[in-house]
């Protein structure tokens, strides 16, 4: 099994804080985004992960120089080997799946790094193809599947009537990767792009009309990190599965002087907590120290300096060095507000 990881998004929507740092990488309760993801798919796939391909876009782009060695070591955690490829111009998601064409061969699950999840469910590898898909409220922002007889039978990109509240999350299960690189490579060769871009729902469509059949992954928890509040959200969604897991994401060399942790909380190592209350619900990162503060469901990184704050809903980036009485702050990497 493969998995073709698109992260070529410049991540404009949760500035200042992908600035220095792409967006499926940024930690949320200890790990990146995109290693939570990868780790996920492992776990519903129920197969050796034998290569992980990802997509990133160039370095004018924001993707700093030792993006692809980040990578690489995700990869390595997993026992997969590692691949990066670069998208140098955006023209569609399914554009960006065929920057990795020497990888699509064979099982492969294409995710793309915005979402993480949350699902019971295994796949059942000698179907066709998988799309993850989880219920909404308001099918209209999204695009959704139709159902019959438990195979998918339509796509519908942002039905303004209702005709299915299965929202598709952006992951997908393709059994034979070499059809679906010969359904891109003829998207591309002759120019169909009836939206402007090369997208992979044209894809889905040529291979449904060929016969393939696809089947609903169905999600229980769908989580987005596009922006601010919903990343921090999700770094409260994960903290609260890791607890019910039985995880304890608090490191044992934590210094406390008169404070108090209210978990779930993921506290890095080497962390000083002075005269403060944190949780719950809150990811401190490494190297960082807090004094005389009161923090909840907030999302801090490493190497950061915070003191005499009262915060709530917040994300700080790394290196930032924080004195206020702000509350509800979103202040990027080596920023300083004292």
């Amino acid at each position: 099994m493969k998995i073709i990881v698109p992260m070529a998004g410049i991540g404009s929507r949760l500035r200042p804080h992908t600035l220095t740092i792409p967006k499926p990488l940024t930690v949320i309760a200890g790990k990146p985004i995109v290693q939570r993801l990868v780790e996920d798919i492992t776990s519903v796939v129920n197969q050796p992960i034998e290569e992980i391909a990802f997509i990133i876009g160039p370095a004018a782009k924001g993707f700093p120089s030792n993006t692809k060695d980040e990578l690489l070591k995700i990869a390595s955690s997993l026992g997969a080997k590692g691949n990066v490829y670069v998208q140098e111009e955006a023209l569609g998601t399914a554009h960006a799946v065929h920057c990795a064409k020497n990888s699509l061969s064979g099982p492969c699950v294409v995710a793309f790094a915005d979402t993480l999840f949350k699902a019971d469910f295994t796949l059942d590898a000698n179907a066709d193809g998988a799309i993850w898909v989880k219920q909404v409220e308001d099918p209209s922002a999204f695009g959704v599947v139709k159902l019959k007889e438990g195979v998918i039978s339509d796509f519908v990109e942002k039905p303004k009537e209702f005709v299915s509240d299965l929202a598709i999350i952006g992951i997908y299960y393709f059994k034979d990767g070499d059809k679906l690189l010969n359904e891109i490579n003829y998207l591309i060769d002759n120019d169909i792009r009836p939206s402007g871009e090369f997208q992979l729902t044209e894809v889905l469509e040529n291979l449904k009309q060929k016969g393939a059949q696809f089947i609903p992954g169905k999600v229980d928890a769908w989580m987005d990190c596009g922006k601010k509040n919903p990343t921090v959200d999700t770094n409260k969604q994960v903290l609260t599965f890791e607890q019910a897991d039985g995880n304890n994401l608090v490191s044992k060399d934590v210094i406390l002087e008169n404070s108090e942790i209210i978990q779930p909380c993921y506290i890095g190592e080497n962390v000083v907590l002075k005269n403060t209350k944190v949780g719950p619900y809150v990811s401190i990162g490494a190297n960082s120290v807090i004094e005389d503060s009161t923090i909840v469901n907030s999302l801090i990184q490493t190497n950061v300096q915070i003191s005499n704050a009262n915060l709530d809903n917040a994300m700080i980036g790394n290196h930032a060095k924080y004195n206020g009485k702000y509350t509800s702050v979103s202040i990027g990497d080596y920023t300083e507000l004292t």
